[in-house]
């Protein structure tokens, strides 16, 4: 490995170790399953699944996340819609990924800081399935 590319590493990896994407509470370990942390355990993640998908989430195949569609009868309802979720986003300093056309919302949930699904998405996706179901 070339001198440029050690320094590089050098000073990156310190960094990288310090976001967080690797903060010790989101390490997929035994010590990340402890009760202050944001996983679910398994049955709990059944049971909030289970709830989720009959409120139309869905789990994506390709990442540990939940999506879910939302159509508005206007831009002004998804706009409207939009901003709820994101003044209660910031509350929680969670953000969801999302995709607005016109009357259509797009949400993906994941924390990206643990690497998947957490008690903050579900938390924030029950508040946004009672933010759509007032608009």
């Amino acid at each position: 490995m070339s001198a440029a590319a050690l320094g590089l590493r050098g000073r990156l990896l310190p960094a990288l170790l310090r976001s967080p994407w690797f903060a010790p509470g989101c390490r997929r370990s035994l010590s990340a399953m402890s009760a202050e942390s944001h996983w679910l355990t398994a049955e709990e993640r059944n049971q909030v699944i289970h709830d989720l998908k009959a409120s139309g989430w869905s789990e994506l195949n390709e990442r540990d996340a939940i999506y879910k569609e939302f159509c508005f009868k206007n831009f002004n309802q998804a706009f409207g819609f939009m901003s709820r979720v994101a003044l209660q986003a910031e509350k929680m300093n969670h953000h969801p990924e999302w995709f607005n056309v016109y009357n259509k919302v797009q949400i993906t949930l994941i924390s990206h800081d643990c690497g998947g699904l957490t008690k903050r998405d579900i938390k924030l996706a029950q508040f946004i399935d009672k933010a759509a179901a007032s608009v």
